[in-house]
């Protein structure tokens, strides 16, 4: 109930519209969105580099069923790297795009055009010395994004993917795409999937990351960590040290907003860690769905509000 309940907010342009002149919620949204505009992810970035931090920054937006949103979320990819590259940032931050905010649910040639639209930021980041991230959905989406990031790849190699670790499938997953020179961001995963594809409870969830966590890790490709839980954090530090992978072989990820003290000590231990930096005039869709995807996730935002580390 709770979860239809925030999908049907997420949907209200009225309550937007009450959100955005909330006090209260303004500073909710400036503590995990940059801001709505490219030059608010940019200003982000620069501080967050000042940190030691590297960045993934994701421009809001998904579920496209106009042709138009489709070129303008591409036209703001390009835009974005360009600026980053203006910035000298390009060399410690990329980007991370939802497939579905570039049109593969368009009718006729949606999955070309999608291609299309997500092989053009990777010829931009490719031409900056920077990469791309091709995120998860949920898992109706899971067979798609996966075959389009292996088109992807073949003329940009460096085309990072996503795996959720509480699908019963992203073991299997792990083994595909543990190789040589594959970047791959394994996290819990956030949709309120059914029980048929995904582990439920929170114990299971967790243990599907740790074993996942080890196929990555013993494997040749990168494993990108995206984790806050401080046990699984120990336990891919550990895992490191028994497969021989020196620091700078993996990568920590975590969100802009939560636990940023964390963030900054791992770097100063001398990890390379990854802050996900969402911005763009669709922060209420974004905070909204992410806790209806799975109610949970109030927990998590509730703690960063009590406690920054």
């Amino acid at each position: 109930m709770l979860s239809s309940a925030l999908q049907r907010l997420a949907g209200s342009g009225r309550m937007r519209s009450l959100a955005s002149s909330a006090p209260l919620a303004h500073g909710l949204v400036a503590r995990f969105v940059a801001g709505d505009l490219e030059s608010d992810a940019v200003a982000v970035a620069r501080a967050l580099h000042a940190d030691g931090l590297l960045i993934t920054i994701d421009h809001l937006g998904e579920d496209t069923l106009d042709s138009g949103q489709a070129a303008a979320t591409r036209d703001a990819y390009l835009s974005l790297l360009s600026a980053l590259g203006d910035a000298g940032l390009a060399q410690v931050a990329e980007v991370s795009i939802k497939l579905s905010a570039v049109g593969p649910a368009l009718p006729g040639d949606g999955r070309k055009i999608s291609y299309d639209n997500a092989g053009q930021v990777c010829a931009r980041a490719a031409e900056l010395g920077t990469t791309v991230t091709l995120d998860m959905e949920d898992h109706t989406t899971t067979d798609l994004t996966l075959e389009t990031l292996a088109e992807l790849r073949r003329d940009f190699p460096t085309t990072g993917a996503v795996l959720q670790a509480y699908l019963r499938r992203t073991e299997a997953d792990c083994r595909d795409l543990a190789i040589a020179g594959s970047r791959v961001r394994l996290c819990k995963g956030a949709y309120d999937e059914p029980a048929s594809v995904a582990f439920r409870s929170a114990a299971d969830v967790d243990r599907a990351y740790v074993r996942a966590l080890r196929i990555l890790m013993s494997g040749e490709g990168y494993p990108m960590l995206a984790t806050h839980d401080p046990r699984l954090i120990e336990i891919a530090a550990a895992l490191a040290v028994r497969a021989d992978r020196a620091k700078g072989s993996y990568e920590f990820q975590m969100l802009y907003g939560i636990r940023p003290q964390e963030q900054r000590r791992l770097a100063q231990q001398g990890e390379k860690v990854r802050v996900y930096v969402p911005y763009g005039q669709e922060w209420y869709g974004y905070l909204v769905r992410r806790l209806a995807e799975r109610p949970a996730n109030l927990t998590l935002v509730a703690r960063s509000l009590v406690s920054p580390s």
